[in-house]
């Protein structure tokens, strides 16, 4: 820092780190900070722009069984010579635009082969060319990359003294508006520059496994939740393990189906809704060799069959000292949301399940980063309006809320909401919000909580921290600056944000400056 306090602008240098040299992100626009905080920074870093390049290549799912059997009978009525020079362009066409286009595409064809009575007759090449037909290509950034989050990443190695390596999520959309996850990694250095490492134009989602291991307890308390817990359902309850998989699950749901117990119950709707809460809970894992920017988490459970929206990471520090990465974020079908939470430890392996509890509604949920008073903390907006803090003994359950906080600016009097988990420092808790005020205009504000006592709001600054500016105001939603989770490194406090719902960026501001001026309001 200068000494007026402002960030230098540092150049373009590179650093190296293990065997890669990084590329900087630069310092260019202008400040995007409310005029009446220039003491803050008078730079920020450049955009993380979407980039319509990076495809996955999904399931080409034909809901019509005719149809499909139809293509396969066509692609089976071809002679082999054709079938080689047919796969041949394929190949050409698209095996440059995915690591492992062989493994998607016999992976397609296994999803259709119970349509084929001869298959075992089949040529490896028509089976990969059945696969290509049920497949097609999704670029999952194409509209927009934006609300992300930051996290300290749990992998230090190959770094130098003062170097700490950080992960960044986005929420990545491409057509029909259809919402995923996606990664950046980069290396910070003692002074804050920031160094993105290697970025692979390959993008992959990851193998999906729907049979993990439920809870009975867990799994009983949101079916009462559901309403569901009738008389059926717990005949199938009463004959599982305090443990058990999908497969178990299935096989006893279908062996009380064929008993024919006479019950008052709607079977089918129960059945569906087990089936829909067993499917709302699964893991999915990377390889271990993959870059994080070839990793997606893409929508799987039919309830976050239209996305996967604004996850906010926060790294959680547990009672014994190990440390858990939790992201809430919120599943929608295109018709209604729902709240869920991812858990990793290592970004290569993550949990997905349902938030459970009355107080489990709406968006925006941001879990503190240990708990207060023996209690999981989580600051969420269940109304739709209003800030609210929760506690539970569970990270899965959420049944109380009190209100801390209601629309008091004109910037926010539309509504107010979280920007991601607080953040914890020596005077308190560091929240960043965001309030929506005349035309939706979407600003992000900071306030102060008491560390002991988090309902309690020491202080707030009256006007916005970030607003967008004029070169921010255009895109897929206009007016909107917004992010999903922040931390605090070498005393900066390192907001990665979005702007109109399109790209996103990075601004920097020291925090002893910004307690000051918080503690002096």
């Amino acid at each position: 820092m200068d000494s007026s306090g402002h960030k230098l602008d540092l150049g373009k240098k590179s650093l190296l780190v293990g065997k890669h040299r990084l590329a900087p992100l630069t310092f260019s626009d202008p400040i995007i900070f409310s005029d009446l905080f220039n003491w803050i920074t008078n730079k920020k870093i450049q955009k993380f722009n979407p980039d319509n390049s990076r495809v996955i290549a999904r399931p080409f799912k034909i809901n019509d069984e005719t149809r499909a059997k139809n293509i396969i009978k066509r692609v089976l009525g071809i002679d082999e010579d054709e079938v080689v020079q047919l796969y041949k362009t394929v190949i050409k066409d698209f095996s440059f635009r995915h690591k492992d286009i062989e493994g998607i595409f016999m992976r397609h064809f296994k999803a259709v082969e119970q349509y084929i009575e001869s298959k075992e007759s089949l040529s490896t090449k028509r089976k990969l060319l059945l696969g290509s037909y049920f497949t097609s290509e999704y670029s999952i950034e194409s509209v927009a990359l934006f609300n992300p989050s930051i996290a300290v990443y749990p992998k230090q190695n190959d770094l130098k003294e003062g170097q700490t390596r950080v992960i960044i999520s986005f929420r990545a959309t491409g057509e029909g508006h259809i919402s995923s996850i996606v990664f950046r990694s980069a290396v910070i250095d003692k002074h804050n520059n920031i160094f993105l490492e290697p970025f692979s134009r390959y993008v992959s989602t990851p193998q999906i496994i729907l049979n993990p291991v439920y809870d009975k307890y867990v799994f009983e308390l949101k079916l009462k939740e559901m309403n569901i817990l009738n008389e059926f359902a717990e005949t199938i309850l009463n004959r599982l393990g305090n443990q058990f998989t999908y497969d178990q699950l299935q096989e006893c749901i279908n062996q009380v189906n064929r008993e024919n117990i006479p019950t008052q119950a709607d079977k089918e709707k129960t059945i569906s809704e087990i089936n829909w809460l067993a499917k709302s809970n699964y893991e999915v894992i990377f390889p271990p060799e993959q870059l994080i920017s070839e990793r997606v988490i893409f929508p799987v459970a039919e309830r976050e069959s239209n996305g996967i929206e604004d996850a906010r990471f926060v790294r959680f520090i547990n009672d014994d000292g190990t440390a858990v990465y939790y992201a809430t974020y919120t599943a929608y079908n295109g018709f209604d949301i729902l709240p869920q939470l991812i858990e990793t430890r290592d970004f290569h392996h993550f949990k997905i399940s349902t938030l459970n509890g009355k107080m489990a509604r709406n968006k925006g949920m941001a879990l503190f980063p240990r708990k207060i008073n023996g209690k999981y903390a989580m600051i969420s907006r269940i109304d739709g309006e209003n800030l609210y803090l929760m506690y539970s003994d569970n990270v899965h359950f959420w049944s109380e809320a009190i209100q801390i906080q209601s629309p008091q600016r004109p910037w926010e009097f539309v509504q107010i909401g979280n920007c991601g988990s607080p953040i914890e420092t020596k005077a308190g808790w560091i929240l960043l919000t965001h309030g929506v005020g005349p035309m939706r205009k979407y600003c992000i504000g900071i306030e102060l909580l008491d560390l002991k006592d988090p309902s309690k709001i020491i202080a707030r600054l009256d006007a916005p921290l970030l607003s967008p500016r004029e070169k921010e105001r255009e895109g897929y939603v206009p007016n909107v600056v917004y992010s999903c989770g922040s931390i605090i490194l070498n005393e900066d406090l390192i907001i990665p944000y979005a702007t109109s719902d399109s790209t996103s960026a990075i601004a920097i501001i020291g925090v002893d400056e910004l307690l000051q001026k918080l503690t002096s309001v």
